[in-house]
């Protein structure tokens, strides 16, 4: 244990997020998690209407998944983001948001289940959408030391730090997240991303972001994750945004294009290389942080694209994440879908594991 810890980001991480640490690791050598974001926050019913945990909403049992609907099994990796909770709205929807994903992420710890966030952050300068599109104001270098808005930033990263050692497993023991912030940096589509600052403030902002939370802060249970989409080709241009070995935990890629149903899925498989080949190198985890295919067009896609770009090559990926379900866009199935029994499928494959599948992720 205390060897796996000088592997890690945070040296004094707790007992439980470097066990979940190695034993991803171990079992990326011969298999893959299934995780699904909003696994038990939000869905569709079989007439494709949609459920949902909010506070204006009729209440839905926490217990309730698209996926164990249709596979009988939970996914083994659960998404979350920090949008409500770490931002600058306030009221008892936030609040809601707030408890509610407190809750669902406990849930899923006590399951043996493994927590994900992301981070879609509003823009701490203009406090608009994180969209570039609908708030178009630089913010990475405002937000580091020195710049008009670090103080807001900071008072963020107390919030995300408040949450953190607030969540508390039915053993006691703090939950381990694998925390993901300021994903997709490669596109231009939020204010952290590529045209909006400098890759070396960037940098600079993710490494600001894992001092302060680990040192000052004093946060001891996340693993950092680290994910571009899929603008890269070579190992040189996936780490253009790259913070640095010391900084993270998990690399990783977005990518929903490249496994689209009419792409060859050896498009996605050879990106997927580069990252799980350098994290092997350094070692690292790694992972498919998301992925799928909008609304299941095509009824075969789990086994004929993603299953093939994960097994086409030797990988050694920790997990793959699949979006959440909106009345709108889902991309697992629910009951009676076309593309129900290919989902139960790539569930058999004794490559892919689900929640039941796992052996205990937070004990060596």
């Amino acid at each position: 244990m205390a060897t796996v810890k000088t592997w890690l980001a945070d040296k004094n991480a707790t007992d439980e997020t470097a066990a979940l640490f190695y034993n991803l690791k171990q079992l990326a050598k011969n298999n893959i998690l299934f995780g699904h974001q909003d696994a038990t926050k939000r869905g569709l019913n079989a007439d494709g209407s949609e459920w949902a945990n909010e506070q204006h909403r009729p209440s839905v049992s926490t217990e309730k998944s698209d996926v164990k609907e249709v596979t009988g099994q939970y996914p083994a990796v659960y998404g979350h983001d920090f949008l409500h909770i770490a931002n600058f709205e306030t009221g008892v929807w936030f609040d809601y948001e707030k408890a509610i994903a407190k809750k669902l992420t406990i849930e899923a710890y006590n399951r043996g289940g493994v927590n994900t966030y992301s981070w879609h952050y509003a823009n701490p300068v203009s406090k608009g959408s994180f969209y570039w599109a609908d708030s178009p104001q630089e913010a990475v270098k405002e937000i580091l030391p020195g710049g008009t808005a670090h103080e807001t930033y900071k008072n963020s990263l107390k919030i995300i730090a408040e949450y953190a050692k607030s969540l508390i497993g039915a053993d006691g023991k703090l939950v381990p997240i694998i925390f993901r912030p300021y994903h997709e940096m490669d596109g231009s589509w939020f204010w952290w991303g590529a045209g909006h600052s400098t890759a070396e403030d960037y940098k600079n902002l993710y490494r600001f972001t894992v001092n302060y939370l680990r040192d000052e802060l004093k946060v001891h249970n996340f693993l950092y994750g680290w994910s571009p989409d899929r603008n890269f080709n070579s190992l040189a241009s996936y780490l253009a945004f790259y913070p640095g070995d010391e900084y993270v935990d998990l690399v990783g890629s977005d990518n929903y294009e490249d496994l689209k149903a009419n792409v060859s899925p050896t498009v996605a498989a050879n990106k997927l290389k580069i990252v799980a080949d350098y994290a092997i190198s350094k070692n690292k985890l790694a992972a498919l942080t998301e992925t799928g295919l909008q609304n299941l067009s095509k009824a075969d896609w789990y086994t004929q694209n993603l299953l093939k770009a994960l097994q086409s090559n030797p990988l050694q990926l920790s997990y793959v994440l699949i979006w959440a379900n909106t009345a709108g866009a889902y991309w697992t199935p629910y009951k009676g879908h076309p593309a129900e029994a290919d989902f139960i499928k790539f569930k058999d494959s004794p490559y892919v594991m689900f929640g039941s599948e796992t052996p205990n992720l937070y004990k060596f």
